[in-house]
């Protein structure tokens, strides 16, 4: 085993430094080496104190992940957990003054292992936090247990529910730290800890109780946390476990306070909800791989970019590149159409400073960075040019043809297309190695996905960029193939058509949308419907029926296409799937709509009956499974976790249940393939089981085998 912690001595004062690049993560043989360093100086007569830093740019980023992969058990659970306890209790125990060095990040275990030190000095663009939450577990080394002693429940609740980190000037006002370093950071914890060693002042952590003597504040904070997380953490158990646990530290000494997080950590730690979470942990990851574009590939540098459409989706993507500091020109045909564009960014943008969520100033620096245009001049300087019109393959056609005449040969010409096919822009080009789809989703300025479609001749060093790209503009990027709808699309397609035959079968609108929050999504097929525009969806299938296609096998229900035709279009027009009242985006359920489907029912001979909830779950869910099976066998999409990914940033579909693939992991393919097999029989050969999932299913395995 490499050396991973190095032992110094500098004027009295011994500096263990944690050296275990990247992030000095908390690997096998970390802890060990801190308790052999802790013990080396207060066995050595030339030492008074000791400085724990980390190497690098961070101090302890937190745990290494996979370690939860290797916890099948409760039992594995609790022996760990129980062995880290005892570890950092005996480093707490040093006789010798210990101090943490903070830059960087100390999270998770890295907190734990700070908070176990006596004192602690903190950089001052540093941050502290107990993520694990986002992980689906509750801190495991004491974090619940000494971080109330620190800070008080309410922030330790805080902290440990929401899992975002916390900046050095809140967490020194809190009691976290107990100083902020002026200068270098070793320097000046060496000089804090040689002023407690000569002191001989030893402070544990796990002693002090002035934060949690006033056990009623804390209980009522606990309560609050509760109440809090019943409207925000529905479906996950990690937050509330997290709570339990600090209220153990209120009511408990500290050794049965521990027992009980160990305890508590032990149920997180082996539920299908963190085995989600830390799959798609690593499935974020795994997304920027693809497999035939090597880490070396060339990266065209984007300093200047360009947006076709200065609609929703053009601004919104504007202001993408603009927040990521990147100079925009935002074109649409005519000046009228520019100025609204360009008024509906201002109102983004002065909203955001309202809750302040941005300073005037940079209000002001980002909307100068938006340069509005109805000609094509300056677009020769542009590095990319993303396409955002309106979506007929004609019109886009034209545009690709313009834009290879006025931009440099290198620009890169994007598209944000939801379903066209990408190679008929390329060949359009004349340009075909340097045109890419960026599939935005809407709001672009909001959303996170974003979905990199490669077309036949789409060149490697595009894919390379727009992979790099997408980390610029704080997006997550995925590639895919090009299919009619790509993966999201092409998916959603299923996913809306057991909606639409569930509405006529019986479920109501409100059920069905109810069922599907409940089960973690932030909106309901038909919720989702009024927000886009019923008139985007009426379009698309125009588009098909030109071309002989559909959009999803099987029946093709008109109730949608009937409120188009009486002008509903959802939110914008003031109903749609439901009513909506003047300024208010409230939903209000319409008796209209069920009458619409019974009618339609009884044109294609529909009994009605009542539909459960489960029905409704189950129906959609192996609609996505099904249909992301037949992508993953065409090729379509690279791995499984790429399509995970691409529905919980895409669709918010609930990251603690793992993307629609890991789903039906855990539903067990058997079962998945049984209900195709069921749905065949009683609805329709459309529902046709997806030949890679009878293979998987008879080879034993999983999507994510």
């Amino acid at each position: 085993m490499p050396d991973l912690i190095r032992y110094d001595v500098r004027d009295r004062v011994a500096i263990l430094t944690v050296d275990n690049p990247p992030v000095n993560a908390m690997g096998p043989g970390v802890l060990e080496g801190i308790e052999d360093g802790v013990a080396r100086a207060n066995a050595d007569a030339g030492v008074d104190a000791v400085v724990l830093v980390g190497a690098g740019s961070t101090f302890i980023a937190g745990a290494d992940i996979k370690i939860f992969g290797t916890l099948k058990t409760r039992e594995q659970s609790l022996a760990r957990s129980e062995g880290t306890h005892a570890r950092l209790k005996r480093i707490e125990d040093s006789a010798k003054p210990l101090v943490a060095a903070i830059h960087g990040n100390a999270l998770g275990g890295g907190l734990e292992i700070a908070m176990s030190c006596h004192y602690r000095v903190m950089a001052p663009d540093a941050k502290v936090g107990q993520p694990e939450v986002l992980l689906g577990i509750i801190p495991g080394a004491g974090g619940t247990q000494r971080l109330p002693r620190l800070c008080g429940a309410a922030l330790a609740i805080e902290m440990c529910t929401a899992g975002k980190p916390v900046p050095a000037p809140k967490a020194l006002a809190a009691g976290i730290v107990d100083r902020a370093a002026v200068g270098n950071l070793l320097d000046d914890a060496i000089e804090f800890a040689r002023a407690k060693g000569a002191a001989r002042a030893v402070r544990k952590t796990r002693d002090l109780t002035d934060k949690i003597a006033d056990r009623d504040a804390g209980l009522a904070a606990c309560a609050a946390g509760r109440k809090t997380l019943a409207a925000t953490a529905k479906g996950v158990q990690a937050p509330f476990k997290a709570v339990d646990a600090i209220e153990a530290a209120l009511t408990l000494g500290f050794d049965a306070g521990s027992g009980r997080e160990r305890s508590l950590f032990a149920d997180c730690v082996t539920s299908t909800e963190c085995r989600a979470l830390v799959h798609m942990f690593f499935a974020d990851r795994e997304a920027a791989k693809v497999p035939d574009v090597p880490k070396d590939t060339p990266v065209l540098a984007i300093a200047r970019a360009a947006v076709i459409g200065a609609g929703t989706m053009g601004g919104g993507i504007a202001m993408c590149y603009a927040n990521a500091g990147i100079p925009v020109l935002l074109k649409d045909v005519d000046e009228a159409a520019v100025r609204r564009g360009m008024a509906t960014i201002r109102k983004n943008y002065e909203s955001s400073v309202a809750k302040g969520r941005m300073t005037p100033e940079a209000f002001g620096r980002t909307m100068s960075l938006i340069t509005p245009t109805t000609a094509y001049d300056d677009f020769e300087r542009a590095d990319i040019v993303v396409e955002a019109v309106f979506e007929n393959m004609d019109l886009k056609k034209t545009t690709f043809a313009e834009l290879a005449r006025v931009t440099k040969p290198a620009c890169i010409l994007a598209s944000n297309t939801s379903t066209l096919d990408i190679d008929e822009f390329a060949q359009a080009s004349g340009r075909p190695g340097q045109v890419i789809g960026h599939h935005f989703f809407s709001p672009a300025n909001v959303m996170k996905l974003l979905e990199i479609v490669r077309g036949r001749e789409t060149s490697k060093e595009a894919i390379a960029t727009s992979l790099a790209l997408a980390k610029k503009l704080g997006k997550v990027g995925v590639v895919v193939g090009n299919c009619f709808g790509f993966v999201a699309n092409r998916m959603i397609a299923y996913y809306m058509r057991e909606a639409y035959l569930l509405l006529e079968e019986g479920a109501g609108v409100s059920q069905v949308d109810g069922a599907l929050t409940e089960f973690g999504l932030p909106v309901g097929p038909f919720g989702m419907q009024d927000i886009a525009g019923i008139d985007v969806g009426w379009r698309i299938r125009q588009h098909l029926k030109l071309t002989g296609q559909k959009r999803a096998e099987g029946p093709q229900s008109e109730v949608p296409d009937r409120l188009y035709e009486m002008g509903r279009y959802g939110q914008k027009t003031g109903a749609g799937w439901y009513r909506y009242e003047a300024g208010s985006r409230t939903r209000i359920p319409d008796p209209l709509v069920d009458e619409i489907a019974a009618s339609e029912a009884a044109k294609r001979g529909v009994t009605r009956r009542k539909v459960d909830d489960g029905e409704i779950i189950s129906r959609i869910m192996t609609a996505l499974a099904n249909e992301g099976a037949r992508i993953l066998e065409e090729g379509y999409a690279t791995r499984a976790s790429d399509i995970d990914v691409v529905y919980c940033y895409g669709f918010g579909y609930p990251r603690h249940v793992g993307g629609p693939m890991f789903y039906a992991d855990t539903v067990g393919l058997p079962t998945v393939l049984a209900r195709v097999k069921e749905y065949r029989e009683r609805l329709g050969d459309y529902w046709k089981p997806a030949a890679l999932l009878e293979k998987l299913v008879a080879e034993g395995k999983g999507f994510h085998a």
